[in-house]
């Protein structure tokens, strides 16, 4: 049964339509995007970039064509041969990248969007770099977000029958403490996100926020995009009520204040 048009695609206005139309023309007259290109050649991946620019079509076709250039020489073998290399969900140094910095998707919330769980309290960079190069936590990163357009957000679209286009990210900071000294990592997790896989964050809710964060955020915030900016919430230590009403509490963590406590967390559940 085909899947219906995303409310992003019906809620366009006529002008946007237009512009769409224009870009898809472009950018495949260019050369800029192929048929089976695995960044994905729908209306909807390409509305993605247009709205990261605004629909301003030559500074949207400029992110397309730096994304398609990223995807072929990352890491020096392209994100397709890096995919078939390392399985996002099971590589190894997973359970050390695991022990220190814990990033897993986990079920749906309200809206039917993925809901990716992040806990920075354990991150402890000199450690986690004994087991996993710096490089390899890069890739770790890269193939994570990579899943999230390629399998996880396709996933999801079929479960609820209808186009996902986003997910919910939940970062929990409980024990983070005062380590400006390890946002730098934690920030290019971010620039990966938003600059080569615009607009896929429907929302960022930052649990258990110190009150030093008023000082990290304000490090953290110029490297971030407006667009992402705004999509931030920032909660101390009661959460539980504003994450409820976001992530129902059967597919809520009891870590975080829901019920689910099932097994193997870190793996992609829909159920």
């Amino acid at each position: 049964m085909p899947i219906p048009e995303s409310e992003s695609m019906l809620s366009l206005s006529t002008e946007q339509v237009d512009t769409l139309n224009v870009f898809r023309e472009q950018v495949f007259a260019e050369g800029i995007l192929h048929e089976g290109d695995s960044i994905g050649t729908d209306d909807s991946t390409l509305l993605r970039f247009l709205r990261a620019r605004k629909f301003n079509l030559n500074e949207s076709k400029k992110m397309l064509k730096n994304c398609q250039h990223w995807r072929k020489t990352v890491s020096g073998i392209g994100i397709d041969e890096l995919k078939d290399r390392m399985d996002p969900f099971d590589y190894p140094g997973r359970e050390e990248v695991f022990k220190s910095w814990s990033m897993y998707f986990h079920k749906i919330d309200k809206k039917g969007r993925p809901v990716n769980i992040q806990f920075f309290g354990g991150l402890n960079l000199p450690e986690l770099y004994k087991h996993v190069s710096p490089e390899k936590l890069v890739e770790s990163i890269i193939v994570n977000a990579d899943a999230l357009t390629r399998e996880v957000l396709p996933a999801a679209s079929r479960a609820a029958g209808r186009h996902i286009e986003q997910s919910l990210v939940i970062v929990d900071l409980k024990g983070f403490g005062q380590v400006v000294c390890r946002l730098k990592r934690v920030s290019s997790s971010h620039h990966i996100s938003q600059d080569y896989f615009p607009e896929t964050m429907g929302q960022l809710a930052i649990v258990n926020a110190p009150s030093s964060f008023t000082f990290i955020w304000s490090i953290v915030k110029p490297w971030l995009a407006k667009e992402t900016v705004d999509k931030v919430d920032i909660l101390g230590k009661d959460y539980k009520e504003v994450l409820l009403q976001l992530v129902d509490a059967v597919n809520l963590p009891a870590t975080l204040g829901g019920n689910c406590t099932c097994l193997g967390a870190g793996g992609l559940r829909f159920e």
